[in-house]
């Protein structure tokens, strides 16, 4: 194996095993030990990639993110009409972030980790620009009312986030399609 497989292979390691014992336990019950010892790597190598734990979770996040990003939009891009692909593409956010690790990661330590802000852009450039994107489209082609679409793409990721957190918390298995009705009769009011 090259030098270069290798560096590839702990990175990899680093990860995997960072997001495992992030998600099971949450940032800050995971020391750099214990990531170091599940990827079996040394805290050297850790640092030869990444400058630290915050670092490591950063980047775990960013995976997190572009996964829950593909599962949106291959689940959108099923769809032919656009705002059926909108409505699509909500419903599989929230199904994705009832996923335990996914709302540990992305919601919960995610803004606590990063600050607000990192957070918050990190957020911005993984899903908000798409919604915003869609919701452009739809206002353009008349199927929502003329509006300014950044506060509207900014309330609606909002809510989307606030009911994820809720039903990753929630045990009774009937909210989730309650809370997909309520953001599809939430949507629907937005139509033109």
């Amino acid at each position: 194996m090259s030098r270069a497989e290798q560096r590839e292979q702990t990175r990899r390691a680093l990860l995997r095993e960072g997001r495992r014992l992030f998600a099971a336990e949450g940032y800050g019950a995971v020391g750099l030990s214990q990531i170091v010892t599940a990827a079996g790597v040394t805290k050297g190598a850790l640092y030869h990639h990444f400058d630290g734990k915050a670092a490591l979770f950063r980047a775990v996040l960013a995976q997190v993110q572009k996964e829950v990003g593909r599962r949106v939009a291959a689940t959108a891009d099923a769809e032919t009409d656009p705002w059926d692909q909108l409505v699509a593409g909500c419903h599989a956010f929230l199904a994705a972030s009832t996923d335990p690790d996914v709302r540990r990661i992305m919601l919960i330590d995610g803004p606590a980790v990063l600050g607000w802000q990192e957070w918050r852009a990190l957020d911005e450039a993984a899903s908000a620009r798409h919604l915003a994107e869609a919701l452009t489209g739809l206002v353009e082609a008349g199927v929502i009312a003329e509006q300014p679409v950044a506060p509207l793409t900014h309330l609606l990721s909002g809510a989307m986030n606030e009911a994820a957190l809720w039903l990753a918390d929630s045990p009774d298995p009937q909210n989730l399609p309650d809370t997909l009705a309520a953001l599809t009769r939430m949507l629907e009011s937005l139509r033109a």
